[in-house]
């Protein structure tokens, strides 16, 4: 007889285990184990559908923001053309810089300046400060496209239209330096629009600025003059400088809403104890602001006979004081032609575009020791009054004589 040893009967025992467990399973499962089985392999396809709905979901959102999205390109043009355009523009003479900046040259360095210290915009490698924001000044004055600017300042689409963007969060925060303080009329105020008026600090309007929205947003920006348009409210003082401006609500928005929302916000509209805003017939007469008389002849072109009742003469006069905040509007858009067109920028960034523009408009208003485009008029009417300004402005842009766009 041979000597078996342990292993011997180690893997006997191991044998019968597993034939024992192949008869186990060769049996059907019961009804509660295929209910667990199903449940598992439901709850794994499932998970595998979710799973592929994300990597779907991710995978189109990456398609569409490449074909939106600007390619950054390598650099082909030459540098010392590049610096040789932007000199020519900004340091040649005052009429260049104007005719291409809007500003002059004194102005121009005075932007830099502030977006430098305040807006905090810095030089980068290959481009200055004083370049972004003669390529930021260049596209709203004129309403060009990236790719017009392309081959004007020798540089990729994605450069100028990242410098834009930049240059115009940098210009946004000057608004506490820019936005002027409004000063109440004194008793011994001599200008005769505003002598009547003591304790008046300013005039107060609405304007329809055109703009690009999706296509379910339309009904809502749609104004009364159906256009496709956001309401912009816009208070200045009577050197024509803003020292209030809120954009972003819908054309079909009344002025009395908007009034009310700027009323409401934490930094909005302020009215100090005793002032008042000159404002039309579209605002309710009460504290802080100041209408006109309803029913009687308010509009400077129903004055071609003199005033008969005393209601007559209060409404030439607050229509000759108020009429500064149209004059007002009529110059921003004669200045900034992007205001005049709906931009391909969405509804956001146009909003943000038109309180920079108001924003560099009190600034040149400020640092210009003349008006360029007032020059020009003066040449075709003399003297400047009320009704050849207002005039003027019908023939330049689509505005009209009660301060909205036609």
């Amino acid at each position: 007889m041979k000597y078996m040893t342990p292993n011997f009967f180690v893997t006997k025992i191991d044998i019968s285990y597993s034939t024992i467990s192949l008869t186990a399973m060769a049996r059907p499962p019961t009804n509660r184990e295929f209910l667990i089985l199903w449940q598992a392999m439901r709850r794994r396809r499932v998970k595998s559908l979710i799973m592929l709905y994300f990597l779907m979901l991710m995978l189109m959102i990456f398609i569409r923001r490449r074909r939106r999205s600007i390619f950054r390109e390598p650099s082909w043009f030459d540098p010392i053309i590049r610096s040789t355009h932007l000199s020519n523009m900004i340091d040649r003479n005052d009429t260049l810089c104007i005719e291409q900046l809007r500003m002059d040259r004194r102005c121009f360095r005075v932007v830099c300046s502030l977006v430098r210290d305040i807006g905090g915009l810095k030089d980068t490698k290959n481009m200055s400060v004083e370049e972004m924001v003669a390529i930021f000044l260049h596209i709203i004055g004129y309403d060009e496209k990236n790719r017009e600017m392309k081959f004007y300042y020798h540089r990729s689409q994605e450069t100028i239209s990242r410098q834009f963007h930049n240059v115009l969060r940098a210009i946004l925060k000057l608004w506490r330096v820019l936005l002027k303080t409004p000063q109440p009329i004194s008793d011994d105020c001599t200008y005769k629009r505003w002598k009547w008026f003591k304790n008046c600090i300013g005039a107060l309007d609405g304007t329809y600025i055109k703009v690009n929205v999706r296509t379910v947003d339309k009904p809502r920006y749609r104004s009364r003059n159906r256009d496709i348009a956001t309401n912009v409210l816009g208070v200045c003082g009577p050197d024509m400088q803003f020292s209030y401006v809120l954009a972003g609500w819908e054309g079909s928005a009344a002025d009395g809403r908007v009034l009310r929302d700027a009323l409401s916000r934490p930094n909005g509209l302020k009215v100090p104890r005793g002032c008042y805003y000159l404002v039309d017939a579209g605002y309710k007469n009460c504290e802080g602001f100041l209408a006109p008389y309803r029913g009687q002849r308010y509009h400077l072109q129903e004055w071609s006979n003199p005033p008969t009742k005393k209601e007559e003469l209060f409404n030439m006069k607050h229509a000759s004081a108020r009429n500064v905040i149209e004059r007002t509007f009529g110059l921003l858009k004669i200045r900034w032609s992007i205001l005049r067109n709906p931009s391909y920028y969405s509804i956001q960034t146009h909003t943000d575009i038109i309180l920079a523009c108001c924003y560099l408009h009190s600034l040149i208003r400020q640092q210009m020791s003349y008006e360029p485009l007032k020059r020009s008029w003066m040449n075709i009417c003399e003297p400047i009054d009320q009704i050849s300004i207002t005039l003027m402005l019908q023939k330049h842009l689509p505005i009209g004589l009660d301060g909205e766009t036609n």
